[in-house]
């Protein structure tokens, strides 16, 4: 066709001269524009992932140590208002506990398998899958929830029965452990989603609706218990506004007003079993180990009975209480490190993983000797709370010298702790749930036995066997990390020559 005649082409409003070097070049960055999608409007979680992984860990750790502390705080408060009502009443909540702690720990490993999930694909690039791991895990976790409730609700009477409540601890217990079992499927939903929004890197605004559930509750726990004369079942509706307050929050933002780098897409949602057996290998061992603190539990107390008696036990107790909430900070550290991890896999980048871990272990290290010193400085304030009454004082000065002995573990903490949230990160679930079993289970409960039992070096000497068994676990648990990210410095060094030679 002669299109002599013709003048120039216009292309989007501006002359397009056939052939000529502007030509090329507007056309370049026609394209390029055109390519830039969510992908590259990166929020800044997103961008903070991929970015330098010491920054990454502090920026992500710092949020999700305060929303921990302040969590914390809110379960010591919880507790108190409830004492108010009466032993029966306390007796409740330690009754309902052990079942919470299963629902928390499956909740929990679901959010844990999903976040990292969601934060490998991140670091390949692959927005497409993180969006996919994001629906699967909410999907997941939905799933469990319904099943739990259905489950669990008619069979709660037969359960506390058989663990030995009756009577007005029955009735209260059941109380209680009703309406919070009623709302799991919103104890599950807000876990899962502050797993979303950690693995795309946005630990701030998980911080603020964690942050907000729990202060929610703390205002609520005396209105419900005392101002409505709701007893018990007050401070349970409490926590359950409070969480669905929370995860409210963080639906609006990802589900109901979409404002994060991640799409979960539930209305069309496809199950994907590959991104389903990612999110489990790593999600089954996370609630598994964090139940094998709880049978930890059950085992330190058999050996403290023995050592010491009932005095023995309300000294571990309280002395327990102070120590492990020393470790809050840690968990918001580990959430920062499996994130930054599983990014930095994803992106077959070995010296960031190794940058992010050694960081978030030295984190730690600080963080927790700042702990040890404070707990050894005001060991006998900090055993007052415990033993202000006439029928407790007796036990402070034993609380204190317990709390100045068992404090000595914490700074090898990290060493464990964040080796697991490694593993975590890279998709090697079974290695980090061996981590907290090997500290919990095996090296804190044999130790504490051979010490205090088969030495017979009493209840001083359990305690000594709790701070050896840790710190011995602690140094395994490096070392096997270290030597994981050797082996993988490898293998992405051997994937990359193998994809030069197949490239050229």
């Amino acid at each position: 066709m002669n299109c002599g005649g013709c003048g120039p082409a216009v292309f989007q409003g501006r002359p397009l001269l056939r052939g000529s070097a502007a030509d090329v070049r507007r056309a370049q960055e026609d394209k390029v524009m055109s390519e830039v999608s969510t992908e590259e409007r990166l929020t800044v979680g997103v961008r903070t992932l991929r970015g330098d992984p010491k920054r990454a860990v502090w920026k992500l750790s710092l949020p999700m140590v305060v929303a921990n502390v302040v969590q914390a705080l809110y379960n010591l408060v919880d507790g108190v208002w409830v004492a108010g009502l009466g032993s029966d009443a306390l007796a409740a909540l330690g009754l309902f506990f052990p079942f919470f702690m299963i629902v928390l720990s499956l909740a929990g490993g679901i959010a844990i398998g999903g976040s990292s999930a969601l934060s490998r694909r991140i670091g390949a690039r692959d927005k497409p899958g993180a969006d996919s791991a994001a629906s699967q895990s909410l999907a997941i976790g939905l799933g469990l929830a319904l099943v739990l409730t259905a489950v669990s609700f008619p069979l709660l009477p037969h359960i506390f029965r058989a663990i030995g409540a009756k009577g007005s601890a029955l009735e209260l217990t059941l109380k209680y452990g009703r309406v919070l079992i009623g709302g799991t499927v919103l104890l599950v939903f807000s876990n899962i989603a502050g797993g979303i929004l950690r693995g795309e890197g946005d630990a701030g605004r998980a911080m603020r609706a964690m942050v907000l559930g729990s202060l929610l509750n703390v205002g609520l726990d005396p209105v419900f218990i005392y101002g409505f004369g709701w007893g018990v079942a007050g401070a349970a509706w409490a926590t359950l506004l409070s969480i669905a307050v929370s995860g409210g929050l963080m639906a609006w933002w990802i589900l109901i007003r979409p404002s994060t780098y991640v799409e979960a897409r539930l209305r069309r949602f496809r199950f994907d079993p590959g991104i389903t057996a990612e999110i489990l290998r790593v999600g089954l061992p996370a609630s598994f180990a964090q139940l094998s603190m709880a049978l930890a539990m059950f085992g330190m107390n058999a050996i403290v009975v023995k050592a010491g008696g009932t005095d023995g036990v309300a000294v571990f107790v309280a002395a327990w209480r102070i120590v492990t909430f020393g470790l809050v900070p840690l968990f918001g550290i580990a959430a920062g490190v499996t994130a930054v991890t599983a990014a930095a896999y994803g992106a077959r980048d070995p010296g960031r993983l190794r940058a992010g871990y050694s960081y978030g272990i030295r984190l730690g290290l600080l963080m927790e000797a700042a702990v040890l010193l404070c707990i050894l400085l005001f060991a006998p304030r900090l055993a007052y709370l415990f033993t202000y009454s006439k029928q407790s004082a007796h036990l402070a000065p034993d609380v204190t010298r317990a709390m100045r002995t068992l404090a000595w573990f914490l700074p090898t903490v990290p060493l464990g702790m964040v080796t697991s949230s490694m593993f975590q990160g890279v998709g090697k679930g079974m290695n980090s749930m061996a981590v907290t079993i090997l500290r919990t289970l095996v090296f804190q409960v044999v130790f504490g036995y051979l010490f205090g039992l088969t030495l017979g070096l009493g209840i001083r000497g359990v305690w000594w066997g709790i701070v050896c068994g840790n710190v011995l676990a602690a140094l395994i648990s490096a070392g096997w990390g270290i030597d994981t990210i050797r082996r993988l410095e490898q293998r992405f060094s051997q994937l990359a020559e193998a994809e030069g030679v197949a490239g050229s």
